[in-house]
């Protein structure tokens, strides 16, 4: 985590913090889970090869790709994707979601075979009590319909992590059972899925210490992965408690798309890790990556979108403004680019951006001005700050401009006409 003699770090204070003991794997899901939003549209071939280049720019390690089980269209998008990965070298590995039926398994084995390329399965079955109710299953259903799916993809020589939808209102015998028989059929990464968003940090904390002393029983290397939702907005702190716990694998989508209000964003985990330590790439593809999914998925980013929203880095209050500009003055700019930020912007390929409203103060005007090439003077910076101070909003650069071409036309005593 990085830190100076200018900033003092709580985050660092006390016991090491836990998130930094050992690496991290990112799974991106946005062109699989991320298209379940009801929101979104299903992005062009080429876009959703973009933003494959892209995760993989960024180092995330692994991509579900698609779930070829849904028929055709889903096939051949999973095989296009692939063969991109082959073709142009990427580091970034495939996966594909899939029921525990045979079926869904079948065109995942046929495309890895085509290709001559590792296919991860993601293979999930629901496993809560209400779940189990609703479907009219019990748990010994449950153990063969797994356990047949994960005997004959380990046979196939597929590698498989098995998904229990709705491991967070699972109670710890089922969750035992399946994760066990899982285990002995040829799985060999169990994720771990808040579905609908219903569980806390703390709760995180149980589940996974639980599963790791169940992992411990099989007696095999067992990894363990994260799935996130944001139904109560606690998917980023989850997913940093899983990580504390020792969960190495961790998903997300760009922007958070996903089935109702979404999953961990992937853009927002991919900053916090950077953060903290966790991992070192270069997060300057980031923005290309945010915009690109915005686009290709039609989902826009809300304005006060965390890093990423229009005014991420953009202020107009005269305190904040002026302690931006005192740093830049001092030939500093990675004191600039912390003094009001918790987020350097520069990682981002972006920076601090500053306007003129009414809660701004002359700094402001003078810094905006120089900015764009203007002449400031006491009379040209007193009637913007004026005008700003009239508005109820942050004025735009045509109304800035106006305010100069008045003031100008009245120091030369010319007639002010028009609007």
């Amino acid at each position: 985590m990085e830190s100076n003699r200018w900033i003092y770090d709580w985050n660092e204070v006390g016991p090491v913090d836990p998130l930094v003991r050992g690496p991290v794997e990112l799974n991106d899901e946005t062109l699989r889970d991320g298209l379940q939003s009801p929101s979104v549209r299903d992005p062009s071939m080429a876009e959703k090869i973009q933003l494959l280049h892209y995760m993989d720019q960024l180092g995330i390690y692994t991509a579900d790709i698609g779930l070829p089980g849904a028929g055709l269209r889903a096939v051949e998008s999973v095989d296009v994707l692939v063969g991109e990965i082959v073709k142009e070298k990427l580091r970034i590995r495939p996966n594909c979601a899939g029921r525990t039926v045979r079926a869904d398994i079948e065109p995942i084995v046929d495309i890895s075979q085509k290709h001559g390329v590792a296919i991860e399965a993601y293979l999930f079955l629901g496993s809560s009590p209400i779940r189990q109710y609703v479907e009219k299953w019990d748990v010994d259903r449950l153990l063969q319909i797994s356990g047949d799916a994960i005997a004959f993809a380990a046979k196939e020589g597929i590698p498989v992590s098995f998904v229990t939808e709705d491991t967070t209102r699972s109670d710890p015998e089922t969750l035992r059972a399946l994760f066990l028989n899982a285990v002995e059929k040829g799985a060999r990464r169990l994720c771990l899925c808040d579905t609908v968003g219903h569980i806390c940090p703390a709760g995180v904390s149980n589940l996974v210490r639980y599963v790791r002393e169940v992992v411990k029983e099989a007696g095999v290397p067992i990894e363990l992965d994260w799935h996130g939702h944001r139904d109560r907005g606690l998917s980023l702190p989850n997913a940093l408690a899983a990580i504390a716990e020792g969960v190495r694998r961790i998903h997300g989508t760009a922007l958070g798309v996903g089935e109702r209000v979404g999953n961990t964003p992937m853009d927002l985990l991919l900053v916090n890790l950077k953060l903290f330590g966790v991992i070192e790439s270069d997060l300057h593809a980031l923005n290309d990556y945010v915009a690109l999914a915005e686009k290709a998925l039609g989902a826009p980013r809300p304005y006060n979108y965390p890093m990423f929203g229009e005014d991420a880095f953009r202020t107009a209050t005269g305190v904040h403004a002026a302690a931006i500009i005192k740093a830049k003055a001092r030939g500093d700019e990675w004191l600039a680019d912390r003094v009001y930020s918790g987020v350097p912007a520069g990682w981002l390929g972006r920076a601090q951006d500053i306007e003129i409203g009414p809660m701004s103060g002359a700094s402001n005007v003078k810094y905006w001005l120089k900015q764009r090439g203007f002449t400031s003077t006491p009379d040209s910076v007193e009637a913007v700050l004026k005008a700003a101070k009239q508005t109820d909003h942050v004025m735009s650069e045509f109304e800035i401009t106006q305010t100069l071409a008045r003031e100008l036309l009245r120091e030369r005593k010319e007639p002010i006409t028009g609007d």
